[in-house]
């Protein structure tokens, strides 16, 4: 399954055309079903190493969540944390600035989220924000939210650096036809209509815009301690599957381990054996 990891992931530099990935593909799978197994493992594997991680204190995970409207954010966070125990996770999710965020520097609002060691942070769109609907909508001038890259990337390298995070950012690629599908399911479905946003088919209009603003994003922040993977997510199960083995396969390689006791074993099972005896009911 590593082959998925060398597959999405976005290259240093390399220069992006989201027309030429297909949102369609699914690897070998041919099915939901067919698939099953694999996700259900890789739901077992994300909490064995999340736990590690919680125990160790050692590192911390950021995931990034970007895409467009309907691209399934909010699926793959209640997909990862089928995994994960709550107690070391949290989500943040980024929606328009209030005026006390924008009264400051754009990475104000993000940096209070960030992973402490031994937990893992969710994004539910991000700082990104700052170089994508900032831009697609002209809401800062170009000289503006043009800087704000290198700024990113800095920021970021800090993480890693100064706070062992381990940072996996997925952008979330769906068809314009299937965000309209997806559309329609909300609008016949009772359950799901309250996702319905008047902005909806009016962002719609500013597709290409997005479309290139992601293609700039992609080249110029995904880098070795931060990359960015591509996600073809019109199938959803491997959209979550996919995401799921990235993260595994990337704490698989942070070597975890369980910390060792901070007592002493010998003196704590004598006081065990003591308390047992105690609460053993006399003849």
């Amino acid at each position: 399954m590593s082959d998925l990891v060398e597959k999405l992931v976005v290259k240093r530099g390399a220069k992006v055309k989201l027309h030429d990935i297909d949102p369609d593909y699914h690897g070998h799978h041919v099915s939901h079903q067919d698939a099953l197994s694999d996700i259900q493992s890789e739901v077992q594997k994300t909490n064995r190493l999340q736990y590690l991680m919680y125990a160790e204190r050692k590192h911390s995970l950021l995931i990034v969540l970007q895409g467009l409207d309907a691209a399934g954010k909010d699926g793959v966070i209640s997909h990862i944390f089928t995994g994960m125990n709550p107690q070391g996770c949290h989500v943040a999710k980024f929606t328009q600035p209030t005026p006390e965020e924008l009264n400051h520097s754009f990475l104000w609002r993000v940096d209070p989220h960030v992973p402490g060691r031994g937990e893992v942070a969710i994004f539910n769109r991000s700082h990104y924000e700052a170089v994508l609907v900032v831009r697609v909508h002209k809401l800062v001038p170009v000289d503006v939210w043009s800087k704000r890259y290198e700024m990113i990337n800095a920021f970021e390298k800090l993480l890693t650096v100064d706070n062992d995070t381990t940072i996996l950012k997925f952008l979330l690629h769906i068809s314009k036809d299937e965000q309209l599908a997806r559309f329609k399911q909300r609008l016949e479905d009772p359950s799901r209509r309250w996702k319905i946003s008047e902005s909806d088919y009016e962002e719609r209009k500013y597709w290409d815009d997005y479309i290139q603003a992601f293609e700039d994003m992609l080249q110029k922040t995904s880098t070795s301690y931060s990359p960015w993977f591509v996600i073809p997510s019109n199938h959803k199960w491997f959209r979550d599957l996919a995401v799921s083995q990235i993260i595994t396969r990337t704490l698989e390689d942070l070597g975890m381990n369980l910390p060792k006791p901070t007592v002493n074993i010998a003196d704590i099972r004598r006081r065990y054996h003591e308390a047992e005896a105690l609460a053993k009911p006399s003849a």
